[in-house]
């Protein structure tokens, strides 16, 4: 196993910067470049968790910087090996001149995510723990980082151990069993306590599948749809939204020909707004394909902007209501008017149901109304309050996972209700439980660690 070194902080953002060591010869390769203000402080000889203040030096024993070197000892470390933490000046010269120094010495560059592969692959965590450190560098909102928390302390990983140690428990009897096959009426495994621990696991599995609505939302933003016809004003709602100038915005019909998606946090919860090609009709191959994409967007979306120009024909309107009205069934709809700026006295009377819509009038050009819009999508949004004991699925391959046991359990709940023999019962546990382990790590092919752990950042 080699020795590797990486820095740990983004370059260029601070007063100072942490450079990791970790592995087998780390206190040795430190040492070579490492000098203590205070002799007989060598890094070999301290103690774990300790600080101690010395000098980095290059070629010829030159001085690069001032540092403070952290010492943690193997088992006891994040990667669970020999490690140092070197805080020095966040100069990118003193910091790559470090580098330079500990590579010559023995060390070599980390991988992306190696440090959290290391920590996975000596025990520090499982793979839904080391995958929620991912989760937790890159969270921007509240929930993103309460959720990627909980699964870093393992809440999610002894849920599936206590579901997999009880399928163990019955796969083990039902094998028992195949060795006294010329024994037809023995029945180590209790069919009905077999049938009570299916029906629960095939609860537990199922809720924390269709979490994953959920988690998915709070990780990736609430998919929110920016519908209308042409010129409604859709592309300046998204600005004014964004508060940037994401949209091209012009007088032009048909401007806008392909979804155009961005997150922003509001009160704490991310959205992903959707701005999407106005519909109607046109001859147009490439506006027509912008719009086939925008059904595809209403479609996916969990909330729904419905935008009304409201100096335009209202009949037309509800023409272009009818044409997509049976795309916002189990939507949540935001009827939004738009250019109240110049709004007749009274608002317009809709010949189709609103009941159960969000109703506001803005002005997107003027930025009129837009807080107060912001507030309403975070009303609707629906996301339940999460608690730090709250497991929720984030993840798609641990969703793809639970999906994968929750149709083995179902066979194992057939089976039983068809008093098939224990040797199919005993194969539908074990898929069940291989896949439940698969979430873990526990038979994790390599590739699939590969894929993983080369999405981190470089340092982590």
């Amino acid at each position: 196993m080699s020795t590797i070194c990486a820095i740990s902080t983004a370059p260029g953002v601070g007063g100072i910067a942490v450079i990791r060591v970790s592995g087998p010869d780390t206190f040795k390769i430190c040492d070579r470049i490492f000098r203590p203000k205070k002799a007989g402080k060598s890094l070999s000889t301290q103690k774990a968790y300790t600080l101690t203040y010395g000098s980095i030096v290059g070629n010829n024993d030159e001085t690069i910087d001032e540092v403070i070197a952290a010492v943690f000892r193997a088992p006891h470390s994040f990667t669970g090996e020999d490690t140092v933490e070197i805080t020095c000046h966040g100069s990118t010269y003193i910091q790559q001149q470090i580098l330079q120094s500990l590579i010559s010495s023995g060390c070599r560059i980390a991988q992306p995510g190696e440090y959290t592969q290391r920590a996975f692959m000596n025990g520090k965590m499982d793979l839904s723990q080391a995958e929620a450190v991912a989760d937790l560098i890159a969270s921007t909102s509240a929930g993103q980082h309460r959720l990627a928390l909980s699964q870093m302390r393992g809440g999610f990983s002894r849920e599936l151990a206590e579901l997999r140690n009880q399928l163990l428990h019955f796969t083990s009897l039902m094998e028992l069993e195949l060795d006294f096959s010329d024994h037809e009426e023995l029945e180590f495994a209790d069919r009905s306590e077999l049938r009570t621990l299916a029906d629960h696991i095939e609860q537990v599995i199922s809720k924390l599948a269709q979490s994953f609505s959920v988690g998915n939302a709070i990780k990736n933003g609430i998919p929110v749809a920016i519908i209308g016809e042409t010129n409604a004003g859709k592309s300046t709602l998204l600005n004014a939204l964004l508060n940037e100038d994401k949209a091209i915005v012009s007088d032009i019909h048909g401007t806008t020909r392909d979804v155009i998606e961005d997150t922003i946090n509001i009160n704490g919860q991310l959205f992903r707004f959707i701005d999407t090609a106005g519909i109607r009709e046109t001859s147009d191959a490439i506006e027509a394909l912008g719009i086939e994409r925008s059904f595809k967007a209403l479609d996916q979306a969990q909330i729904v902007i419905l935008m009304y120009d409201l100096t335009r024909d209202l009949k037309d309107f509800e023409a272009f209501y009818q044409e997509i009205a049976p795309r916002l069934t189990n939507k949540s709809v935001i009827l939004v008017m738009n250019k109240c700026d110049v709004l007749p006295a009274s608002s317009p009377t809709f010949s189709f149901p609103t009941e159960g819509w969000h109703q506001i009038a803005i002005s997107a050009k003027g930025k009129l109304h837009i807080a107060e819009l912001q507030q309403l999508l975070t009303e609707v949004s629906s996301i339940p309050t999460l608690h730090q004991s709250d497991i929720i699925v984030t993840n798609a391959r641990h969703f793809e996972a639970l999906t994968h046991a929750l149709e083995a359990i179902h066979r194992v709940q057939e089976g039983l209700n068809s008093s098939l023999s224990g040797d199919f019962i005993s194969q539908d546990l074990r898929e069940c439980i291989f896949h439940l382990s698969d979430i873990v790590g526990e038979v994790t092919t390599d590739q699939v660690l590969g894929n993983i752990f080369r999405h981190f950042c470089v340092g982590k």
